[in-house]
């Protein structure tokens, strides 16, 4: 499996067992919270792997052009799910704060590896 497969399938896996915890209506909240940062860190990860092997030196500049459109993204995606959907705000942003934070570990390990001249 690819680093997305991992991505997708231990994020989908934790909302899974949330769900079971928490129930179904505030599961809708912490699904939310998490397809946000599962979207980006996918597309990030795609992207930074195809520069990597097609154009290395243009890594960097992929990445520092892609940190400011999640920016821009992560700002209107936290809006619009607070404001225009309604969420409740505690579980959402609990749960957009574990996935943004846990996704962006896993791209920095996957990162690192591949710069190290392994696969990813």
């Amino acid at each position: 499996m690819n680093a997305v497969g991992w991505m997708t399938a231990a994020s989908f896996g934790s909302w899974l067992a949330a769900m079971a915890i928490v129930g179904t209506r505030i599961g809708v909240d912490v699904l939310a919270g998490m397809l946000g940062p599962l979207a980006v860190a996918a597309i990030s990860w795609v992207m930074a792997e195809r520069t990597y092997r097609r154009r290395p030196e243009q890594l960097t500049a992929v990445m520092v052009a892609a940190f400011g459109v999640k920016m821009v993204f992560f700002g209107a995606y936290v809006a619009i799910a607070l404001k225009v959907l309604s969420l409740r705000p505690i579980p959402f942003v609990a749960s957009f704060t574990g996935y943004f934070i846990g996704l962006h570990l896993i791209e920095a390990l996957y990162l690192r590896r591949l710069l190290a001249g392994g696969t990813a």
